[in-house]
């Protein structure tokens, strides 16, 4: 499975070689990315999308937007990577769509960790409600790791994604809450949502999962 906030749109070396690619001392052939990217096919569509790098943003993003309308997940996961860098109101509402319609979750979490990029402020309503209403560990793993360190992120906001988190069934997505509420205790001081952060710690110290415990002291020792 790909995990969130790792494909290489930035980093074209690390994809597999293709004519549509640009190499980046030369112009990029627009005509030539389109055929690439509605191709279809991984091989040729992948390198096209990390090639709009060296395009200008009203030149990458119809593009871009093309990428998400392809039925290969990992072309529409590639092409939401890139609306995250080349923002717009057009792509905005492209994640937006991918993140509550499409039917992978990796796309979803591709997505979710795109439309972090255009703002805490903005995205935090979306991804608290698509963190709610997606079960998905994948998706929900990508929201944590989007939201938890932003600066921007308000204790109370912390406080309410982290109790989601530690209600979820799934282990991994339980730590990322207790990591949450270790930056609470943390970086809270006197405020009402450290003494709650603090609550919530100990109570998972007899979660069934160990990793979850761990997490759970290290926050507490925080």
């Amino acid at each position: 499975m790909l995990h969130s906030g790792t494909l290489p749109f930035a980093h074209p070396a690390a994809m597999p070689a293709s004519d549509a690619g640009a190499a980046p001392e030369s112009r990029p052939d627009l005509a030539a990315l389109h055929q690439a990217i509605l191709s279809g096919d991984p091989s040729r569509a992948m390198p096209a999308l990390a090639g709009l790098r060296l395009v200008p943003e009203e030149q990458a993003i119809p593009l871009l937007l093309l990428g998400l309308q392809q039925s290969t997940f990992i072309i529409r996961s590639f092409a939401c990577a890139g609306l995250g860098v080349k923002r717009s109101e057009a792509g905005w509402q492209a994640l937006e769509q991918a993140l509550q319609a499409d039917d992978d979750a990796n796309v979803r979490a591709e997505a979710a960790n795109a439309l972090a990029s255009y703002g805490v402020e903005r995205a935090w309503p979306l991804l608290r409600a698509a963190f709610a209403a997606d079960s998905q560990w994948l998706v929900r793993c990508s929201i944590l790791s989007a939201l938890a360190e932003q600066p921007a992120m308000l204790p109370d906001w912390l406080l309410e994604l982290a109790r989601l988190a530690i209600a979820d069934g799934d282990g991994t997505v339980r730590v990322g809450g207790a990591e949450i509420l270790g930056r609470l205790v943390r970086e809270a001081g006197s405020d009402r949502s450290h003494g709650q952060a603090r609550e919530l710690l100990r109570s998972l110290q007899t979660d069934p999962d160990h990793r979850v415990v761990a997490a759970a002291l290290d926050g507490l020792q925080g």
